[in-house]
């Protein structure tokens, strides 16, 4: 049951149907936030209390004004197949190329920025920015275009380098605690886990607005 008097957080996710997106579903929800997934496919997801879905196009910075509009964060995983945009001509399945992720944030800022939505966590390939040996040029000259334009932005904004997903993670792996998983889920799914509450406590304390961050795997 919420608290009356805790104010609630409403994150909008794009790229809920990757193996990060469920994790980080989970744990919003685990913190009685209220999620929005941005879904080309409304009835994709399964209902549960605290989660909606909206339709959308992370192409489109009026369709993102419409889609982010009342919320207090958004999320987006560049990284994330099944990314909601409106094209005959091109794959719901595929992951956005460099070029298309450049288009994809620049939608984002401006639509945010209409909606009055400040605070932005931005999560993709951007190991390539600290990391010289990357042999990815088209990478890392999205990557940086992609910097550039938030820092010229009035966006409260953070990188995170995207961890590595496994498919077939869903938000029923992250919901409950099992004994059965399949083999060789339970390493990723604490890889991702990590990376959902670090994101959510980022958020939580307004922590590395304008920097680029990434998750390290710790042991006791």
């Amino acid at each position: 049951m919420k608290n009356a008097e805790t104010p609630v957080v409403k994150v909008v996710l794009y790229g809920a149907m990757s193996s990060l997106g469920s994790a980080l579903m989970a744990e919003m929800l685990r913190r009685q936030h209220e999620v929005i997934a941005i879904l080309d496919d409304l009835t994709a997801l399964a209902p549960r209390p605290g989660l909606r879905t909206k339709t959308g196009d992370l192409f489109d910075a009026d369709r993102v004004k419409q889609s982010v509009a009342g919320s207090s964060a958004v999320i987006c995983l560049l990284d994330a197949p099944g990314l909601p945009f409106n094209s005959e001509y091109v794959e719901k399945t595929i992951v956005p190329g460099p070029v298309e992720q450049v288009l994809a944030v620049d939608a984002l800022i401006d639509g945010m920025r209409a909606a009055g939505v400040a605070r932005l966590f931005l999560v993709g390939d951007f190991e390539v920015l600290d990391d010289p040996e990357i042999d990815d040029g088209l990478q890392r000259h999205a990557a940086e275009e992609i910097r550039e334009a938030l820092q010229s932005s009035a966006l409260q904004w953070t990188l995170v380098n995207a961890p590595r997903g496994v498919p077939g993670l869903t938000i029923e792996h992250f919901s409950q605690v099992s004994s059965s998983l399949e083999p060789g889920l339970a390493e990723p799914l604490k890889r991702l886990t990590r990376t959902a509450v670090g994101i959510a406590d980022e958020l939580r304390l307004n922590l590395h607005i304008g920097e680029h961050v990434n998750f390290i795997a710790t042991e006791p």
